[in-house]
Order: structure tokens, then sequence, then C-alpha cells
């Protein structure tokens, strides 16, 4: 997973980092190896806050035009929005922001339904550490795209989601009824800020279905576009 489609000619990319995200950097260059340069920033919202409410991730996009200018001065075609939520919870807001963006602006959302659209997968299992309101609404976005979410579950969390464990992830999987996920084409674990990479293996393993997290997504649409 961490070398394939790796070419002679690196493609580079930005990433726009929530201040307080520890996970990113982390875990993406594991899902390219050298075929991806990746170029950080960071996305400090006004308030100076990190727990998941409306004006930590309307602040994360206001922060936008400011996190890309530190990215100017350099060649990149692409540049992703690593906030799975912002994108889906204020989808007019980041519309703007990637229509005023200079670079193709792609979020980790963006990403996810790519990689689900590339995978064939139409019906989905989705598993967030967000607050029960923010996965619903997340869940009623993919159903506005054409995806069936035929079940999802949640931590309840509002922040500290680096901080989660494997064995909530494992739980919180075990919590959907495996005949519900037999059913489904593909489980997403959607948030950059909680560290799912190293357990996606085993967990398709456990679950027989591909497992798209918002990191993974990200790192193989870039793969997948490369310098184009």
């Amino acid at each position: 997973m961490t070398t394939a489609g790796m070419t002679s000619s690196p493609a580079h990319a930005g990433v726009l980092v929530p201040w307080a995200n520890t996970v990113v950097e982390a875990e993406l260059h594991q899902v390219t190896g050298a075929a991806v340069i990746w170029h950080y920033s960071r996305l400090v919202p006004g308030s100076l806050t990190t727990e998941l409410d409306r004006r930590f991730l309307t602040g994360l996009l206001g922060a936008v035009p400011g996190a890309l200018a530190q990215l100017a001065a350099l060649p990149l075609r692409r540049v992703y929005l690593a906030c799975t939520s912002a994108a889906f919870m204020y989808p007019d807001r980041a519309e703007r922001a990637r229509a005023d963006a200079a670079v193709h602006l792609v979020s980790a959302f963006d990403a996810i339904t790519a990689a689900l659209s590339h995978a064939g997968a139409t019906r989905i299992v989705l598993l967030t550490p967000y607050p029960q309101e923010v996965t619903e609404t997340e869940s009623a976005m993919f159903t506005s795209l054409g995806f069936e979410v035929t079940a999802r579950a949640c931590i309840g969390s509002t922040d500290g989601y680096s901080k989660v464990t494997l064995r909530q992830i494992w739980e919180l999987a075990g919590s959907v009824d495996s005949a519900t996920v037999d059913d489904a084409d593909a489980v997403v674990l959607s948030c950059t800020g909680w560290p799912t990479l190293a357990m996606i293996p085993d967990l398709e393993r456990s679950l027989r279905k591909p497992v798209i997290s918002s990191n993974l997504a990200i790192g193989l649409h870039a793969r997948r576009e490369g310098n184009h």
C-alpha cells in the first residue's frame, strides 16, 4: 500500500493541516512513500480553539487563504484541505475557499468520495470519532452525492481525536451489525485527526471489506493524480 504506483519523478502536493492535528503528517507519507513530496501549512482558526464546533470549523476555512499564501512560492498543482468535517459541515464556505484558491483545492471529504468512486463502492458503513449530529450531517452529505450509508456509528467526541485508541476503533467497528457490514461495499473511517492507518489492513481482513480513511484517501488521490 505504501509504495505501489511510485514513479521516478515524484509529485508535489500541499496540505493544509488544522493547527492541533498531529496525525496527518505521520500518516500521509506512509501511504505514498516517495511517490509524493508533501508540503505542509497550518490552519490556525481565529478562535484559537480545538473543539469541533462552528467557530473552530469556520475558523479553519477562514484561515485557508493565509495558509495557501505560505505555499504560494512552490510550484504546486494541488493542495489538500486536511479537515474532513469542515468540508461537509460548511460546504458553501468550503466551495468559496476552493473558488478563491489559485491552485486546485481538494478537501479530505472530496478525496474520500473519489476513493469510493474509484473502487466502485456505493454502499458504505460510516465510522467517525465525531458527535452524533456531525456524523449524521456527513451521512446526509454522502446520501446527497448518491452513496447509501447502510449504517453509521460514532465515538461522540468533540476534541482529542489523536488520543483515540485502536481498541476504541475496533469496538466502534464491532458495534455495527455484521450482516450490515457484509452488505456494504466499503467502510469509511472519517476524520484526519484519529490514528487509523496502521490498523486498516487488520480491519479489512476482519471485516472482509475495503476500509478507507480520510488520510488514506488523500494519499491515494495524490498518488493517482500525480503531477497532472
